[in-house]
């Protein structure tokens, strides 16, 4: 039987049609009216009548979600965060288009005069160097700080939910203010006419259904499972969940409710690669308008249709996947630098021709001169520039040194975190030389970051013991360092109060800059810098400690997709160990020589490589 709500818009769908009919004769009726009055009735440069100037309803009048987020208090990016555009679209459509885009922030001038175009039914991947402005693009859209209409509903993935007493599955389900908004809007679109109108209450219809009540439960747990939500995690509260946890929730909503534009700022940065996997199958069918920023090439060659790369303050436009935007603009970049080859050596010929002929005789100085106009007709209308390469970052870790083995033995080592709580890991044994190149793979819980801190020393065993070798060091890094840095401070004086016995400046600055952080980068507040950067101000850190043993617990966080290519580098000239744990599939591809499966309390080698688990993975999905 159908619901109380579906027997709603049904009705709602022959009163459009009757209603269509009353409008069409009604505007037949008014335009008679304006041809006999349109003498007296004029309007001026300085009036405007309500035909001419009163917004569409339903979509450029301000509406009370507007207002409530007019009344939250300004957050420092935004203040500092200065936006300029023209709407191109029409306000009902469901793309959009905005011409004449400019952003900056603190004073530097992001994006220039460019054009923004996001078109229904599209997969967008946001690519550009670390501090380019793709999170700010992301801000500025996701705060309406560009014009976009009203009538489009936007959700960017920016902060968990609130540690609240509710459940995941109930924060998922509470789209109570979704289902009014959507409901008003259909009821203000009926009393309108046209293309638009009829496209634009077609999908509202469509995204009621999904919310239907009836079915809302059973949509939610299916989300909140393929994000890592067993059963009776669903029916927890969520003030006992990290915030890494209630992330997931907030993915869980943004996926429930399908906006019309869905922001998405690193959506795998706190997913296992269970989770990624299955999030990349979900959102290869998503419907609307995705912009995602992600370092994983991988996840973008799986979802995107399209990428945008922020290049030179100006977005570009590719079709395709990742894999397709490297081929395209490869051969792009090399047809540019075919012209700007052939048309320095044709300008250089042209010039070389007019200063030895252009006093010559009457016939050779015509032809000089007939080629200066030439020459000038090329400059007129514009030279190819010369491709400049993007300035990559090179990582290195310094050398470590010698360590004999063992460095690290883990003998029958069981661990839980408190005695009522399920054993994590049960008498698991195994060693750790200057050799090990292991990535640790599992689904959440499993224990892979709880792995790290055993062997760092963060934790203590519930039973065994972990040997360390006396004079090895170990460095680790995890995802919330950077949480942990003074924003106040600029990457150099966190140096220099990190290691104050090391008072050279200049050495923290070619240390700082061997990770890619510039002069003004490294003097400038740290609340300056892109969260790509706080990350390489974590990693300069980390290698002045010069590690023997590298535990790396998501290290590619926020990170770009060059910059992570220069991590991989550094890691295999790396003359220590390294035990990794990542979701990014092709770090794991490039720096791994073997693969630890962390299941069932324990530690079990995987005999294929990254690829092969990954298929593994693919299918338990399937089933």
């Amino acid at each position: 039987m159908p619901s109380e709500s579906a027997k709603k818009r049904q009705a709602q769908k022959k009163e459009r049609e009757r209603q269509r009919q009353k409008q069409t004769s009604a505007k037949k009726k008014q335009k008679a009216e304006e041809q006999v009055n349109g003498a007296s009735g004029g309007v001026d440069g300085n009036e405007c009548s309500e035909g001419a100037c009163a917004a569409a309803p339903g979509a450029v009048t301000p509406s009370e979600d507007d207002a409530k987020v007019k009344s939250k208090p300004v957050d420092k990016k935004s203040a500092a965060r200065s936006c300029t555009g023209v709407l191109a679209s029409h306000p009902l459509s469901r793309d959009i288009h905005i011409n004449r885009l400019s952003i900056t922030f603190h004073g530097v001038e992001l994006l220039s005069d460019t054009g923004l175009e996001l078109n229904i039914g599209r997969r967008y991947g946001l690519v550009g160097l670390n501090g380019s402005g793709k999170s700010t693009l992301l801000d500025a859209l996701g705060n309406r700080e560009v014009p976009i209409p009203p009538n489009m509903d936007i959700f960017h993935l920016t902060e968990e939910v609130a540690a609240s007493d509710m459940t995941p599955l109930q924060c998922v389900m509470e789209v109570d203010e979704e289902r009014l908004r959507l409901e008003t809007e259909a009821e203000t679109l009926m009393k309108l006419s046209g293309d638009m109108e009829s496209e634009r209450l077609q999908d509202i219809y469509e995204r009621l259904d999904e919310l239907d009540a009836a079915t809302a439960e059973t949509k939610a747990a299916r989300l909140l499972h393929g994000l890592g939500f067993s059963p009776e995690m669903q029916q927890r509260p969520c003030k006992d969940f990290s915030g890494g946890w209630r992330m997931r929730v907030s993915l869980a909503r943004a996926l429930y409710v399908k906006p019309t534009l869905l922001l998405l700022d690193e959506p795998t940065n706190h997913l296992d690669l269970d989770a990624c996997v299955w999030l990349e199958e979900e959102l290869k069918k998503y419907k609307r308008i995705l912009v995602m920023v992600s370092h994983s090439q991988d996840f973008m060659n799986g979802v995107c249709t399209n990428v945008i790369h922020l290049h030179k303050n100006t977005l570009v436009y590719y079709r395709g996947n990742y894999d397709a935007y490297v081929k395209t603009r490869s051969e792009l970049e090399e047809h540019q630098m075919k012209r700007y080859n052939w048309e320095k050596d044709q300008m250089q010929h042209m010039k070389d021709y007019i200063a030895r002929f252009g006093h010559g005789s009457a016939k050779l100085a015509r032809q000089a001169q007939s080629k200066e106009k030439v020459l000038a007709k090329m400059v007129a209308g514009g030279l190819a520039e010369k491709v400049v390469s993007d300035k990559l970052v090179q990582f290195s870790f310094p050398d470590c040194g010698s360590v004999p083995p063992p460095v690290i033995m883990v003998q029958n080592v069981s661990f839980r975190y408190q005695p009522d709580k399920p054993l994590i890991y049960r008498n698991i044994d195994f060693g750790v030389d200057l050799e090990t190149r292991v990535a640790l793979v599992g689904p959440n819980g499993a224990g892979k970051s709880t792995l790290l801190k055993l062997i760092d020393g963060e934790l203590v065993p519930t039973d065994g013991v972990i040997r360390k070798h006396a004079h090895v060091r170990v460095g680790r890094y995890h995802q919330h360092l950077k949480d942990h840095l003074d924003l106040s401070q600029s990457a150099l004086q966190y140096m220099l109060s990190c290691y104050p016995e090391d008072k050279d400046e200049e050495d923290m600055r070619r240390s700082l800059g061997m990770y890619g952080l510039t002069g003004k980068q490294q003097i400038c507040p740290i609340r300056n810098l892109s969260d790509g950067q706080r990350c390489r101000v974590i990693f300069a850190w980390l290698a002045f400690r010069r590690p023997h043993l590298l535990l790396m617990d998501e290290p590619t966080n926020h990170l770009d997709m060059e910059t992570i290519d220069a991590l991989a580098s550094a890691i295999n000239g790396f003359e220590g160990g390294i035990i990794l744990v990542s979701h990014d599939f092709r770090l794991i591809r490039q720096v791994a020589r073997e693969i630890w499966v962390c299941e069932k309390q324990g530690i079990h080698p995987w005999k294929g490589d990254i690829l092969d688990y990954k298929a593994k993975l693919k299918k338990k999905i399937d089933k």
